[in-house]
């Protein structure tokens, strides 16, 4: 392994400051803290620049607030915009609905490899106990706790390593939720497919033009755990447009989109 330098947590949320809070509450519990946080905000209201602050002030750890309006789903533009800011060499991406195991970046740390991204374990909170955790501010669990879903994905081996093996083809397991890799390889694929607009296809296709590359994927199981709050899910994008574009990927190996951080 190589180790980087640095590493940059990215954060993507959209206009639910409460679990932000949550995010961040454990991040600072973090055994191993990132060198600089990212928020990639996709048009939240005032609220969430207020969370921001709050903990621009408390971590210790400079936190960038990257913003644009709310035109609707666009995670793949604001996800750009946010790689744009990267100063680290190694990126960890998750959500602004998941709360981090201690252990969450270390874990994720201690399985670099050149040429290779990585995703870990995401249990779920059902709906009556993520009130409960949002109302309590609870950040802690142990994989017995009522209320889990999935449980034993939360239950952490460090040891397990020693059997997870490398692949080259995309996974149906694979989360933009809990997903690192390189600086560099993102910025050889050129980062996301802007022209995926809506939820459900931006991190497969992003993944599969990392594969395409030669780069490995590794599944990092009962390791970089995290725990995933109760939302309603939201509907898919234009279905016609993303099956095209990710059907294209794999069949022409496409490695870097048109558009993407730089507009080809």
């Amino acid at each position: 392994m190589s180790a980087p330098l640095s590493i940059t947590l990215i954060i993507t949320t959209y206009n639910w400051p409460e679990a932000l809070e949550l995010v961040l509450l454990s991040v600072l519990k973090q055994s191993h803290q990132p060198n600089e946080i990212i928020i990639a905000d996709d048009g939240s209201t005032h609220e969430t620049k207020e969370i921001i602050d709050l903990f621009n002030k408390i971590l210790d750890i400079p936190i960038i607030h990257v913003w644009h309006e709310d035109i609707g789903f666009t995670k793949t533009v604001i996800l750009n915009k946010a790689l744009k800011k990267v100063a680290s060499d190694y990126i960890i991406q998750i959500d602004g609905d998941v709360i981090l195991h201690k252990h969450f970046i270390r874990d994720h740390f201690n399985n670099i490899q050149q040429k290779t991204f990585l995703f870990g374990s995401r249990t779920s909170l059902n709906q009556e106990y993520s009130t409960y955790v949002l109302k309590n501010k609870k950040i802690s669990f142990h994989w017995l706790n009522k209320g889990l879903l999935r449980r034993v994905r939360a239950i952490r081996i460090p040891f397990y390593k020693l059997f997870n093996k490398q692949s080259w083809q995309n996974s149906k397991k694979l989360r933009g939720c809990n997903m690192s890799y390189w600086k560099k390889d993102a910025s050889l694929i050129n980062g996301y497919d802007e022209d995926l607009i809506g939820w459900g296809y931006e991190d497969s296709e992003f993944s599969q033009r990392l594969l395409n590359t030669g780069t490995s994927s590794l599944r990092i199981k009962h390791c970089a755990i995290q725990y995933h709050i109760y939302h309603k899910e939201a509907p898919k994008g234009n279905t016609k447009i993303g099956n095209a574009i990710v059907i294209r990927t794999l069949k022409e190996k496409v490695t870097k989109c048109k558009n993407g951080i730089i507009k080809l």
